[in-house]
């Protein structure tokens, strides 16, 4: 190789950058080696190329097949003084620029933002979400953000947006005085709201907002646990009914499963007693709105639904837990857990099965 090969093979002729990375900016390696003026510049669609004089930004090629020379190169020219027809290779620092969007970028909220709820009262939210960016001003971004690193990363600039984004957020969040129970519906209206709120500031830096999300806002764990006790008791309304409701289907559960043998046939007749017990009080108290009177249905005995006390004989409503003349308690009814037989008070063993109890 002759010493003109050498020289000529310094001299760099093609300038151009396949983007195989996430850099937002990277850094034409020309080191020592001269630029050749004529040389080819290629910036291809999402990119833009600049060239800096001493750390001193030049010119901005944008998308693009260029041939370097005076003509397409003013402010180079200018910086540098050169006369026109100048053709002898020159140095430069060319860094390109990604302007393409910068997707899935996540945010999120690392302590809670304190709001007053109409129905809550002061509450701790969390959020967290997604947004993209992209640069819009290439040489303001590189003055403003980047000044001359060999490559710029979207995570070097993630924690500037995060922070700029809790803020909008939580501003948002209080001034708009949505109740916490509403605020799933308005997603969609919020995100919108944020971003524009944020554009005009992250402008400043030579870049755009171009998408901003919230996928979820959150309460502290006690205050949902809390939220659910309340809806659990909306949906089951009225208590008393609640009761009966499920005392019936427990004695729905234990006929469908003969498999329980009398173990299950017993707890099947404690139960039915227990509604039938249920459903008797629930005919002797009185009701809400008075029934008109019933000439043509003769009145009944009060005594028919009595049982003696086991004391002294006098009469007991099914109501009555203690005997209205002695005082005495109301024997408690047991059964066999083995058969289901009704057992005497004070027995030690079934008298069907013979189980000791």
């Amino acid at each position: 190789m002759g010493l003109f090969s050498f020289i000529k093979g310094q001299f760099i002729e093609v300038i151009e950058w396949i983007d195989q990375t996430d850099e937002v900016v990277h850094q034409f390696p020309v080191y020592d080696h001269a630029i050749k003026m004529g040389a080819k510049l290629i910036v291809r669609e999402s990119q833009a190329a600049i060239f800096l004089n001493e750390g001193q930004i030049a010119d901005v090629f944008g998308p693009g097949t260029y041939t370097l020379s005076t003509q397409n190169m003013p402010l180079l020219t200018a910086l540098k003084s050169w006369k026109y027809g100048f053709n002898s290779p020159f140095k430069a620092d060319v860094y390109f620029v990604n302007t393409r969007n910068f997707t899935d970028q996540k945010w999120g909220t690392q302590n809670p933002i304190i709001v007053r709820d109409a129905d809550l009262g002061a509450v701790r939210l969390r959020g967290f979400g997604s947004y993209a960016f992209r640069v819009q001003d290439p040489a303001l971004f590189l003055k403003e953000i980047f000044g001359t690193q060999p490559s710029f990363s979207p995570d070097q600039i993630g924690g500037y947006l995060r922070s700029m984004i809790i803020s909008g957020v939580s501003d948002l969040l209080a001034e708009s005085r949505i109740p916490i129970m509403d605020l799933a519906l308005h997603y969609d209206e919020l995100s919108e709201a944020t971003r524009s709120k944020l554009e005009p500031t992250i402008n400043r830096f030579g870049l755009s907002l171009t998408g901003f999300f919230i996928e979820n806002i959150s309460l502290p764990e006690e205050v949902e646990r809390m939220i659910d006790r309340k809806s659990s008791m909306n949906v089951a309304g009225n208590l008393d009914q609640y009761m009966k409701f499920q005392a019936a289907e427990s004695i729905r559960d234990a006929a469908n499963n003969p498999g329980n043998g009398l173990a299950g046939a017993g707890a099947g007749m404690g139960a039915g007693m227990a509604m039938g017990q249920m459903f008797q009080q629930a005919m002797n108290a009185p009701s809400s709105a008075p029934n008109p009177p019933q000439a043509s249905e003769p009145a009944q005995p009060a005594a028919a639904s009595q049982e003696p006390c086991g004391a002294c004989g006098h009469g007991m409503k099914p109501t009555d837990k203690f005997c209205p003349e002695c005082g005495t308690p109301r024997p408690e009814k047991k059964f066999c857990s083995e058969c289901g037989q009704s057992l005497a008070s004070g027995v030690k063993f079934c008298s069907d099965c013979g189980n000791k109890v």
